[in-house]
């Protein structure tokens, strides 16, 4: 878990600079590590290492696209510091596990960079939804078990966040992420296929972030 945070702030500090007030990206990699109970120094000694206050290993961010099951869309966010190993892994756990790896493009477009923040279930639905709509939200919505998410643009996910915070309503996951515009139904053996390779591809070392379409 440590591992992947700590790529995760090298990466978000190498882009937008050292301070979190003006890298919101940043702060996101910096909350994460909180949640995570990384110590405060360990957050700095990285950020100090990313921005050339400390000498370093370099990361680069490398998205990359495929179809899994039955089309299905996967975008696989990496950070490494290694291209030519880490493109190695993607195509071999595509290739052996029932995928195929697409080219730039190729899938990014079903899907829509937005915020996404989510209330555990007994949250008051009636604050959030007027509180986050208030300051901009795009949606709320309530799932089944009382789980209450809010999706927000890309560009408002840090105003919606403030103001619900204010509000004293604290979500259990806040982020960016990329949400599927349309899901593919997938069940029985295709579906086990698909969590399979999804499995092989979160358990690669230099992986961030999965986003798919399959609805399992």
């Amino acid at each position: 878990m440590w591992t992947r945070i700590v790529r995760e702030i090298t990466g978000a500090a190498r882009q937008g600079g050292g301070d979190p007030a003006m890298n919101p990206r940043l702060r996101l990699a910096i909350d994460k590590a909180k949640a995570a109970n990384m110590p405060a120094d360990r957050v700095k000694y990285n950020v100090d290492k990313a921005t050339g206050s400390l000498d370093g290993i370099s990361y680069e961010e490398i998205r990359y696209e495929g179809y899994g099951i039955c089309g299905a869309a996967i975008i696989i966010d990496t950070m490494t510091d290694n291209k030519v190993r880490t493109v190695a892994e993607v195509r071999h756990a595509f290739s052996k596990n029932g995928g195929n790896m697409g080219t730039e493009g190729s899938v990014a477009f079903q899907f829509k960079h937005c915020g996404q923040l989510i209330f555990a279930p007994g949250t008051s639905e009636d604050k959030v939804m007027e509180v986050a709509l208030d300051s901009g939200a795009e949606d709320v919505l309530t799932d089944d078990d009382g789980a209450i998410e809010v999706l927000t643009a890309f560009a408002d996910f840090e105003i919606v966040k403030k103001a619900l915070e204010a509000a004293g309503l604290t979500a259990e996951v806040a982020g960016v992420t990329m949400r599927a515009e349309n899901t593919i139904e997938l069940s029985g053996e295709d579906a086990e296929r698909m969590q399979k390779l999804l499995d092989v591809l979160e358990d690669l070392d230099d992986t961030q972030e999965i986003y798919h379409n399959a609805s399992l």
